[in-house]
């Protein structure tokens, strides 16, 4: 004849059910997932951030003219701003400005006081 069990009674009876609880991870099991690329490297920053689908960067907005920046980001904004690279010309620019931009001149001789 048929028997009707509460659920309790049907869980406590199959022993497999506590042995091989179930894990939700977030860890492991999911980076095993992680083979489609999403992102590739943009022309403009260099970064892993060009989205291939938008065709779009999540860095620097390219292939928008104007770089992406936002004033709640200001660390992000540090990262690229003037002074971060070579600055070839800047360099010498405060150097330049203290003598007046002169060009051309030679320094005068530096001459020893006779005592």
């Amino acid at each position: 004849s048929l028997t009707l069990m509460t659920f309790s009674e049907s869980v406590s009876n199959n022993h497999d059910f506590n042995q091989f609880p179930i894990k939700m991870t977030k860890g492991t099991t999911s980076f095993g997932k992680r083979h489609n690329k999403s992102h590739t490297a943009c022309r403009r920053c260099g970064k892993t951030s060009f989205h291939i689908q938008k065709k779009t960067c999540s860095s620097c907005g390219y292939p928008a003219k104007k770089m992406r920046s936002y004033n709640w980001a200001q660390k992000a904004k540090g990262r690229r701003t003037v002074g971060t690279g070579r600055m070839k010309y800047m360099k010498t620019l405060t150097r330049r400005f203290k003598n007046g931009f002169r060009e051309g001149t030679q320094a005068k001789k530096m001459i020893a006081s006779k005592d």
